[in-house]
């Protein structure tokens, strides 16, 4: 069994690959929750959904998140009604909502989003990582945000001087995630934000324990080629934390839970600093452009593992 864990669109993208290597009923992904919020009374998972829809074949790839050929005719009539709308949130991607939302009413987060997996035929197994609530919250020159609002609202604008996980403190992973990673034949820390879409997954003390007492191997992804993201405000999330925005940067916050890290062929002249964080680095091309790179990666990452893909 392969355990993935996944932010959003840099996940999602990267177990379309890797399902196409590794029988999907062998990989379990545990999905960041800290970026759920509320919209319209309805409970919104973003990155429980990008990794849903991109592994259902439903996904937008050009936008990178909600449903291919969406329609807004719920949100237009919204904002005649004089709600806030900055929330983009399709006609069929509410449906979604509305299920998880009624579900929510009698079921756990991980049992609900286990139905929603079972409605969309995804043989991967999908766990949040924790059913309890944890908030990520952005501290900026206007104070601090939930951080759809600095994200989404405002557009990852504001300079970032601070970031928390709300919460964490005393939360628990759901039920399956520990005993997933204690199991697992290798462990993936996908090429996700490591500040905001990892970072809350590795605030949970018995996820950091289960990681650092696993005997599996442990292979991270870096999210940063050359200095900057492909999407997303990480690079910006870095430099305002005073981290250094780089392979390395990323690396360093990994440090003591992972054997391995996977760095693109642009930043091979950092593999040896890497090495001196007694990391293994692994050098190829992490750029997913279309489904063969996807695979690509997903098998050198394998291969960073000691494990043998599928050819």
């Amino acid at each position: 069994m392969i355990v993935v864990l996944a932010g959003g669109v840099g996940a999602a993208r990267f177990l379309q690959g890797l399902v196409q290597v590794v029988p999907p009923a062998e990989v379990t992904v545990v999905v960041n929750t800290a970026d759920d919020v509320e919209m319209h009374g309805l409970h919104v998972s973003p990155d429980v959904d990008s990794v849903l829809y991109h592994l259902a074949g439903l996904a937008d790839e050009a936008r990178g998140w909600g449903v291919r050929d969406e329609t807004f005719g719920a949100l237009e009539l919204l904002a005649r009604y004089g709600q806030e709308t900055w929330f983009q949130l399709g006609d069929r991607d509410l449906a979604t909502h509305i299920y998880r939302t009624l579900l929510l009413r009698k079921l756990s987060l991980s049992a609900a989003t286990d139905r929603l997996r079972q409605g969309l035929g995804i043989a991967c197994r999908i766990l949040p990582m924790t059913d309890s609530r944890v908030q990520t919250y952005v501290q900026t020159p206007l104070g601090w945000l939930p951080f759809q609002e600095y994200f989404v609202k405002r557009r990852a604008a504001d300079e970032v001087l601070g970031v928390q996980f709300r919460g964490a403190e005393v939360a628990l992973a759901a039920r399956g995630v520990c005993e997933a990673i204690g199991a697992a034949d290798g462990v993936i820390l996908a090429p996700s934000n490591p500040i905001v879409s990892l970072g809350p997954i590795l605030a949970l003390e018995d996820v950091r324990a289960a990681l650092r007492d696993t005997r599996a191997p442990r292979v991270a992804i870096s999210p940063i080629v050359g200095g900057a993201t492909i999407k997303g405000p990480a690079d910006r999330m870095l430099r305002g934390l005073g981290r250094e925005v780089s392979a390395v940067g990323v690396a360093e916050g990994y440090r003591g839970l992972i054997d391995a890290f996977v760095l693109d062929s642009v930043d091979a002249a950092l593999a040896p600093r890497v090495e001196a964080l007694g990391i293994r680095p692994v050098v190829t091309d992490t750029i997913m452009r279309g489904r063969a790179e996807k695979a690509a990666l997903a098998r050198a990452t394998l291969d960073a593992l000691g494990l043998v893909p599928a050819p």
